[in-house]
């Protein structure tokens, strides 16, 4: 059965899409089928997957929009291209993503569009989805809870990360006693940690509040992530990268947490 996983966290700068690119390359990498999904109109994820957007193929924008009737319907198999690594596929999107709030405002169910699109047979091929959040809390965000079965938090160790991190553990409640209650927060990840005192003292307060849901992977401060992104290559495909031996014990981690 496929997984439906969002890495999400409303504040910007924590690692949200070098996590879930990298994450869905690893679990590639173990034989896992994986479709990455970028939801964030930023289309980092795109970027990172060097996505060439003259294709004239459909993006998640297109899906989206053609869902709820206001322009022509896509097929989601239409959206989906391969990336350099075997079975690793991803939809790319684009800057239209960004009036999401406009044009879903009178939809009926609009919470439910992603999840609608994602009952389909192409993807019962994969093992994994993995869905890169936007950095808010809207109506994408939205979708992409009540569509997964599973959360990641990616948490920038420093500390104001506290105040949106117990926001969106806020949102992810009212959406397991509304919309979704199959949804689980699989964990909190500490991301760019680094040998400060205050670095320590962010992870041991995460420690406290979070428990076992914290990830006992850690993810390090390191350019090379700002590289890879340049090269649009996954850590774990650079040999000696420290950040990517990080992600890939993530990925295992993460497959222990729900028991794949």
């Amino acid at each position: 059965m496929c997984k439906i996983i969002s890495v999400a966290n409303q504040k910007g700068g924590v690692g949200k899409t070098t996590t879930a690119f990298n994450i869905s390359a690893a679990l590639a990498l173990k034989n896992s089928r994986v479709l990455a999904i970028d939801f964030d109109p930023q289309a980092d994820l795109s970027k990172y997957a060097d996505f060439d957007n003259t294709d004239g193929n459909p993006t998640m924008s297109d899906l989206l929009i053609g869902k709820v009737g206001m322009s022509k319907a896509v097929k989601i198999k239409d959206c989906i291209r391969h990336s350099e690594i075997n079975n690793l596929d991803y939809i790319p999107c684009d800057i239209n993503l960004a009036n999401a709030d406009l044009f879903l405002a009178g939809v009926l169910s609009r919470e439910t569009i992603l999840k609608r699109i994602l009952n389909d047979d192409i993807i019962k091929q994969y093992d994994y989805v993995i869905i890169d959040c936007n950095p808010s809390l809207g109506v994408l965000l939205m979708n992409a809870l009540t569509a997964s079965s599973g959360v990641i938090i990616p948490v920038q160790v420093q500390d104001f990360a506290f105040g949106g991190l117990k926001t969106l553990t806020g949102v992810i409640t009212q959406i397991q006693e509304t919309i979704n209650p199959d949804l689980k927060i699989l964990g909190v990840l500490p991301t760019m940690v680094d040998r400060t005192n205050a670095s320590k003292r962010v992870v041991e307060q995460l420690e406290s509040i979070y428990n076992e849901a914290l990830f006992s992977t850690q993810i390090h401060r390191a350019t090379q992530a700002v590289e890879s992104t340049k090269q649009h290559k996954a850590l774990c495909l650079i040999k000696g990268s420290k950040l990517g031996e990080e992600y890939i014990a993530c990925a295992d981690e993460l497959s222990k947490r729900i028991g794949a």
